[in-house]
């Protein structure tokens, strides 16, 4: 495969380094970086990406028999002779290779960013006419599915369900919104007895060369769900967030001429957000990894 120094990673995502290691598998690493307002800040945040890879393989592994997942080893002995450098360790995973589906697939629970927004204008979203008096993060009477598109620059668009069946077909389409919301209904009353509430996630699906739907990307971080600190829940009010609110709220109340000083953000308040992920692994997670 190469010597240690000669590979590199096939793209770079905000936060994820994709490494093409063979015709059917690929080496995933979480790094440390951290996005706000779809900018990469220049700086780290320390041990982020240990986090995060340990809070989505934990679910991963939890939830395999309600669906298959894409992670074939998270041991550095199983991949290329590359990736046994320490600065791989508890951040890599290899995986299988997918056609990956064309949409994220949102379970919301409680009320709340986006789907508010819609709601106290009178606007359906995502197809959904949402009816009832409600206050902001208040829970849903059941979860509801919100697909998006996923596209490489820009936005996501927000679609309704019959969408996603036109573009992928009714029976796979019902296949997933199935899957996800049982996702959503395990994993949020897990996390609810270790007392976070979880009040949405996003989900991706591929297909393997069988045509087989496995679950891929990430499952139930900081960085694919909201998380709220259940003892600090209020309704009516924006709960204590398990993830980089921090940092986008240092960036909204610190603005220079109306522009993001996205190079100012000061090593408190990085240390801080690096604090509050580790928090949420140790809640979610404690000695069950």
């Amino acid at each position: 495969m190469g010597a240690k120094n000669d590979m590199e990673p096939k793209f770079k995502g905000k936060v994820r380094d994709i490494y093409d290691i063979s015709e059917d598998r690929m080496i995933i690493v979480t790094t440390d970086r951290i996005s706000a307002f779809d900018v990469i800040l220049p700086t780290l945040v320390t041990g982020k990406g240990v986090t995060l890879n340990g809070i989505s393989n934990f679910w991963f592994k939890k939830t395999e028999r309600l669906v298959k997942n894409h992670i074939i080893s998270s041991n550095l002995e199983d991949m290329p002779e590359y990736f046994h450098q320490e600065k791989f360790r508890d951040r890599t995973v290899m995986v299988q290779k997918l056609k990956i589906l064309p949409f994220e697939f949102v379970v919301r629970g409680y009320i709340f960013g986006n789907m508010w927004k819609y709601y106290e204008e009178g606007k359906p979203f995502c197809g959904h006419r949402i009816s009832g008096e409600y206050q902001m993060a208040q829970k849903l009477e059941a979860p509801i599915l919100t697909p998006s598109t996923k596209v490489e620059t820009g936005h996501d668009e927000y679609v309704d369900i019959d969408s996603v069946k036109t573009a992928i077909g009714a029976e796979l389409t019902d296949k997933i919104a199935e899957i996800s919301l049982g996702l959503y209904a395990m994993c949020s009353q897990y996390a609810m007895t270790k007392g976070i509430l979880i009040a949405d996630s996003k989900f991706e699906f591929g297909l393997d060369k069988n045509n087989q739907l496995v679950l891929a990307d990430e499952l139930f971080t900081p960085d694919s769900s909201r998380f709220w600190d259940a003892a600090d829940y209020r309704v009516g009010v924006s709960p204590k967030s398990y993830d980089k609110q921090f940092i986008r709220d240092w960036l909204l109340n610190n603005k220079k001429n109306g522009e993001f000083q996205f190079d100012g953000v000061p090593g408190d308040v990085i240390e801080r957000t690096a604090q509050i992920y580790r928090e949420c692994l140790q809640k979610l997670v404690g000695g069950e990894a």
